[in-house]
């Protein structure tokens, strides 16, 4: 079974979690029973290892790991490799983890940020 753990920075305020949190409710709700899993880096829960761990006892034998970051930063580039060959050497094999781009280089929503950030153009008050 394949298992989604939706990777994010974390913040201070819980409130900042929310369109992540949201994220995750949307894809329960188009594809239930679909393991989905969302983890912070920092100041948040849950980490890295404790969203991965509860995948696994869901039975996922295959880990897509997307960065909801909008683009290769430091902490896609050398925290999350990290995390993910922890993990790797934990499971020795038995788990198999694959690393997205992260969302704000995939073509879909570099195209719905640029339709977002022009729709007050399209209202005469530009409000939208």
């Amino acid at each position: 079974m394949d298992g989604l753990l939706l990777f994010a920075h974390g913040a201070r305020d819980p409130r900042w979690a929310g369109p992540f949190e949201a994220v995750a409710r949307r894809i329960a709700q188009q594809r239930p029973g679909q393991p989905v899993a969302l983890a912070f880096l920092e100041f948040m829960q849950p980490d890295f290892a404790t969203a991965a761990a509860g995948l696994i006892a869901q039975g996922c034998l295959r880990i897509h790991v997307v960065p909801m970051f909008l683009g290769s930063g430091g902490h896609v580039q050398r925290d999350l490799p990290v995390l993910v060959e922890q993990q790797r050497a934990l499971h020795e094999g038995r788990v198999e983890w694959t690393l997205q781009a992260p969302l704000g280089e995939q073509p879909r929503i570099i195209e719905a940020m640029a339709e977002a950030c022009l729709a007050p153009l399209a209202t005469p008050s530009g409000k939208t």
